[in-house]
């Protein structure tokens, strides 16, 4: 039996295996440009806060909240006596003596992540932990550049693009820029 001429074919099968597959990146890439900007925002927001405020839960005693991990122990947040050592020991940081830099670092790594959780003065936030992670990188763990890489870009991401539209910087430019 003998294969069915070229122009018998629909243009579907006419077409070469390139071209098909072509059409199919197209349109994966069509489906992906429809990713809203606030859910990454949003998915950013989340897992960047948890990353710092985990970190300054390690630094405090009397206060622990973990939402994913269910543990809720509220009072009044002190610095615990394993912070300082922390910064004497392990981080030695050379700008900063230790006394400083640990309650410094325990109120940014709580602060911080709550502003940029619910998305308020989330660029000033963001640039703060940036900086506070080229610290990290620069004079504490140089060797963790891949964790931090990704860090940075998150906090990039915020800094460039903003919290999105789930955030109160949208509801407070919508609101207050839109009337002038």
């Amino acid at each position: 039996m003998n294969p069915p001429a070229v122009s018998a074919l629909t243009p579907e099968l006419a077409a070469p295996r390139w071209a098909r597959s072509a059409r199919w990146i197209h349109s994966a890439i069509a489906l992906f440009d429809r990713i809203p900007d606030a859910l990454i925002a949003l998915l950013g927001r989340f897992s960047i806060a948890a990353v710092f405020w985990k970190s300054g839960q390690t630094k405090v005693e009397g206060l622990a909240i973990d939402l994913i991990g269910g543990e809720f122990s509220l009072g009044i947040p002190k610095l615990s006596e394993s912070a300082v050592a922390l910064f004497q020991d392990e981080y030695r940081l050379p700008l900063l003596p230790p006394e400083l830099a640990a309650p410094l670092a325990a109120l940014a790594e709580h602060t911080f992540p709550i502003l940029i959780l619910i998305g308020l003065a989330t660029r000033f936030s963001a640039l703060a932990l940036l900086a506070m992670t080229l610290v990290i990188q620069t004079f504490v763990y140089p060797d963790a550049y891949p964790t931090h890489g990704v860090w940075a870009a998150v906090l990039l991401y915020l800094i460039a693009k903003g919290p999105g539209a789930l955030s109160i910087d949208h509801w407070i430019a919508r609101r207050y820029c839109a009337a002038s």
